[in-house]
């Protein structure tokens, strides 16, 4: 395996495939490097080098107890880029990974970082408190909670099912689809998970918006169940200096896995704009 020891100790581990311009994936929670497989097979045949890892705390990463906030995973991006020296680079992140972009690209990206991507993401802010009204109201979060902490096999199981979007009329469910989401999540510390749902909820990003001073594009699902739509990316494209929004009418928060060709294709377009 791939590993790199950042400074506590903690080693992340991570995939480096291909050649030509680097592409960054950051996975959401709880999930792993394993979630881009399809991104990742899709540009790889098109030339470019691609790389995710897994979060500390999640995947095949240490199951460290320590440095769940978002300072401390943007600072683990922020050794791991270095190590491999990757310039003219994108970063590519999907639900929280898309708020480790965001603090990552904000505080460690300039010189190496050219475009970035927020997939149906956290960002600016994703549970309800005064200066975000409409945000997710915390009895939902602490479920989340309550459930990664004292039934996660089961409660796994059951969160696919939004996330996916496949308890809306016609989806056609994939039984694989929620089984790989199962076996990833899974496969990370229940710790690390627990403590990782007040780092995706009570994060604030806006002043790292206001400072990315490069060309984002942020992509949402206007059926998205798990960050919605007018509270999450269509909030954090009016912060951002050089954003540009691009909305899918009726996708839901997977949509990443459900209509990867889509996806793919408005990657590509945006990447060699």
């Amino acid at each position: 395996m791939s590993t790199i020891r950042v400074k506590d100790g903690t080693e992340i581990y991570y995939k480096d495939w291909g050649t030509g311009q680097p592409l960054f994936f950051h996975h959401g929670w709880p999930l792993s490097a394993d979630d881009w497989d399809t991104q990742m097979m899709f540009f790889l045949e098109r030339g470019f080098r691609v790389i995710a890892h897994d979060r500390r705390g999640h995947g095949r990463s240490t199951q460290t107890y320590n440095g769940h906030d978002m300072d401390t995973y943007a600072a683990d991006v922020a050794e791991l880029v270095e190590a491999l020296d990757l310039k003219n680079s994108i970063h590519i992140g999907h639900s929280t990974g898309g708020g480790e972009v965001t603090r990552y690209v904000a505080r460690h990206g300039a010189g190496r970082v050219t475009k970035a991507v927020l997939i149906s993401s956290i960002p600016p802010t994703f549970m309800q408190s005064e200066r975000n009204p409409d945000g997710v109201p915390k009895e939902v979060v602490d479920s989340i909670r309550n459930g990664t902490a004292f039934n996660r096999a089961q409660f796994y199981k059951d969160i696919t099912v939004p996330f996916y979007g496949f308890n809306r009329p016609g989806a056609i469910v994939s039984e694989g689809i929620r089984e790989n989401w199962w076996r990833q999540g899974m496969m990370g510390a229940v710790t690390a998970h627990y403590q990782c749902v007040k780092v995706l909820s009570e994060t604030e990003f806006y002043d790292d918006l206001k400072m990315i001073n490069i060309p984002v594009l942020v992509m949402h699902g206007e059926d998205d169940q798990i960050c919605p739509f007018p509270t999450t990316g269509a909030r954090s494209v009016k912060l951002l200096r050089h954003g540009t929004l691009k909305s899918y009418p009726g996708l839901p928060h997977g949509m990443p896995t459900t209509h990867a060709d889509l996806i793919n294709a408005d990657l590509l377009s945006f990447i060699r704009a």
